[in-house]
């Protein structure tokens, strides 16, 4: 798929947004500067985080929590973490599997070599690249991308 505007991006988001369920894992991938944060953050915007609470990048928090219209949503991002000596202890420290379990949809971003300690399966992989157009080139994989499929 090709999102050629923010605004494309932003309605990706929404349709992401709408098929996901309580317990789910996002994970959302791709360079630096690919757009995952603003993927993500549309994404909250959609399941309902208003427009005068401040959506931001986790990276030097790791996670961030928002109440939503379906629960709990945790933003994460693993980052800084990939360098880790011990990467299971420092992902298991934020306890993301087990908030997961109790409910909350779980959106991690440079998640790739953490997914053993998040719990499997995820219900959606992004998977984000820039375009020569200057808009992004995204794959979808996983159950809620069927569903997304499926909605048209």
């Amino acid at each position: 798929m090709h999102l050629r505007t923010r605004r494309d991006s932003t309605r990706l988001a929404r349709r992401i947004a709408d098929v996901l369920e309580p317990g789910d894992l996002v994970l959302l991938s791709g360079d630096l500067g690919s757009g995952k944060t603003f993927l993500a953050r549309a994404i909250a915007r959609g399941l309902g985080v208003g427009k005068d609470e401040r959506v931001a990048s986790p990276t030097f928090a790791l996670v961030n929590e928002y109440v939503t219209k379906r629960g709990t949503l945790l933003h994460a991002d693993l980052y800084r973490l990939l360098d880790a000596t011990d990467l299971a202890a420092e992902v298991a420290r934020l306890g993301l599997r087990e908030r997961r379990d109790e409910g909350a949809i779980v959106l991690c971003e440079w998640a790739d070599l953490a997914v053993p300690w998040l719990g499997s399966p995820a219900e959606l992989r992004v998977a984000l690249s820039a375009a020569k157009d200057g808009g992004r080139d995204v794959v979808l994989e996983g159950a809620r991308a069927a569903r997304l499929d499926a909605l048209g």
